[in-house]
């Protein structure tokens, strides 16, 4: 079976920080954050008031009527994140991508939007559905999408697996590229559910902050929702030479697991062993690992077992490997987090800065690592690890390294 090189050739993304992979990297070094006063059309009964929402996006500015009129928010995102990674890929929409193409887009609750505003319509105001809500609801929507408007007729679906979503996709697309089954992937994850009645929901769980995300910091709260997309391009590298792309990192290793006990409660051995299938599959020590962009959600529990899992990999050099949390800047955007973040790794590994977990009061003994805190931190990053842990169990981590 072959074995290829697995290189990026585009990043795109749309967040709270703005349109366009480098608004996100930039908020993400700078240590601004995206997180402020939520606006819902429909005001809820809501106590959480904040959020890492895309505020002003017109979808009119991006595609053309009929998309809009068939695509939920989600969906949308996803199509501005993948025409910039296709634009810096220098790849075009004329350029049908064909059979050897996939597309795999990750979501946590896909069209959370329409079927809002449906059930909205139907309980309250009684007025006329949206004829297409089915369409624009359904998880594998931006995806197809996606797989329409760039003529892939290879492998396309979605992952929908919570806060894994991204990885899982991204890794699953690698793995693909990796065995030869295709030798162009689109990858990463959207999501768009800032309603009242979402963010109701994650209040009823009592893990969201009222005011900051702090991540492994003492006095930490909880975490702070967040939307957009992230997509990613992912080429054979023999592909990508020979067609003149430029490479921006190698997808390295990909590790997924599942703990298999408790829903919502993670386990340090689940997420470990995500760790160590990636860096195994790398081929690279631990020791080359020389930054970790950390699911780091905010939450007493979360963070502590995270810390646990780091430290079962990488033993006592934890507290020397730089390990920061991005989701004070973007938000926990679910389905579409960890593509974000590993936009935001490939970014720092080739600019070798680690961005920083701002809002970091003081250590916390549960949390014994070392998170970057408040400040960017210059350091060579040969190698970088990016966590996912999700609802249900679900782990999963890529390990990049620099282009060769």
């Amino acid at each position: 079976m072959p074995h290829n090189k697995v290189v990026v050739t585009g990043l795109g993304a749309i967040s709270g920080a703005g349109i366009g992979a480098d608004a996100l990297w930039a908020a993400a070094r700078e240590g601004q954050s995206a997180i402020g006063p939520v606006e819902f059309e429909r005001p809820g009964q809501n106590t959480i008031k904040i959020a890492a929402q895309i505020k002003g996006f017109d979808p009119a500015k991006h595609m053309d009527a009929g998309t809009i009129s068939l695509s939920d928010r989600f969906t949308q995102f996803a199509i501005v994140a993948a025409d910039e990674a296709m634009a810096q890929a220098k790849l075009s929409r004329e350029q049908k991508l064909g059979e050897r193409a996939a597309v795999i887009v990750g979501t946590g609750v896909g069209g959370f939007t329409s079927l809002d505003d449906m059930m909205y319509i139907y309980n309250v105001t009684k007025g006329r559905l949206q004829p297409m809500t089915i369409p624009r609801v359904m998880s594998n929507a931006a995806a197809c999408h996606l797989s329409m408007r760039y003529g892939c007729t290879g492998p396309v679906f979605a992952v929908s697996s919570a806060c894994s979503s991204a990885n899982q996709a991204i890794g699953v697309g690698a793995m693909l590229v990796r065995a030869g089954a295709v030798d162009t992937a689109i990858v990463g994850g959207s999501e768009a559910s800032i309603t009242a009645s979402y963010i109701r929901g994650w209040e009823l769980l009592r893990v969201l902050t009222p005011d900051y995300c702090r991540p492994f910091s003492a006095k930490r709260t909880g975490m702070t929702i967040g939307e957009g997309a992230g997509i990613l391009i992912l080429e054979n590298a023999e592909t990508a030479k020979a067609r003149g792309a430029i490479p921006l990192a190698e997808i390295a290793g990909y590790g997924t697991s599942s703990d298999a006990k408790d829903l919502v409660r993670p386990d340090p051995a689940g997420a470990a062993a995500a760790m160590r299938a990636a860096i195994e599959s790398s081929g690279l020590p631990p020791e080359e690992i020389d930054y970790v962009n950390a699911h780091g959600t905010g939450t007493v529990i979360n963070d502590a077992v995270e810390t646990e899992a780091l430290r079962t990999i990488f033993k006592d050099r934890l507290g020397k490997i730089a390990v920061s949390s991005t989701k004070p800047i973007h938000g926990h955007a679910i389905g579409a987090s960890s593509a974000l973040e590993l936009i935001i790794t490939i970014h720092a590994m080739r600019e070798g800065v680690a961005p920083p977990t701002i809002n970091w009061l003081a250590a916390d003994p549960k949390c014994d690592l070392d998170p970057v805190p408040n400040k960017a931190r210059k350091l060579p990053i040969r190698a970088a690890m990016s966590n996912s842990f999700a609802f249900g169990g679900i782990n999963a981590a890529i390990v990049v390294t620099q282009a060769q």
